[in-house]
């Protein structure tokens, strides 16, 4: 599995670590937002809504460098918009992985 990485938000800054921290905080304050409403739009089987969510969720982790969980959430996104939801294990993984790296910054 991959693992989130600060990489492209250091690459993008190019050394200025101000804009590293806004970046960071952006992240840390609307990431566990987002995976809040998405989590209860799946409850209540709005799956439309859901991706919705999952939509704004994906770019969180193309800036966090998971190239391989941004295929499976568009993938995962595609699904819901059909009312299915296959990929849901594997994304639910992703987002605690991603939970559990922003909790250490």
């Amino acid at each position: 599995m991959e693992r989130p990485s600060l990489v492209y938000i250091q690459t993008l800054s190019r050394g200025d670590k101000s804009f590293e921290e806004k970046i960071i905080k952006l992240i840390k304050t609307e990431f566990p937002k987002e995976v809040k409403k998405y989590f209860d739009a799946l409850k209540r089987k709005k799956y439309l809504k859901a991706a919705e969510h999952v939509h704004k969720i994906r770019h969180k982790l193309s800036i966090l460098g998971l190239k391989k969980s941004y295929e499976l959430a568009e993938e995962y996104e595609h699904d819901l918009r059909k009312n299915k939801a296959k990929l849901e294990d594997e994304f639910n993984t992703i987002l605690f992985s991603i939970t559990n790296y922003i909790n250490t910054l």
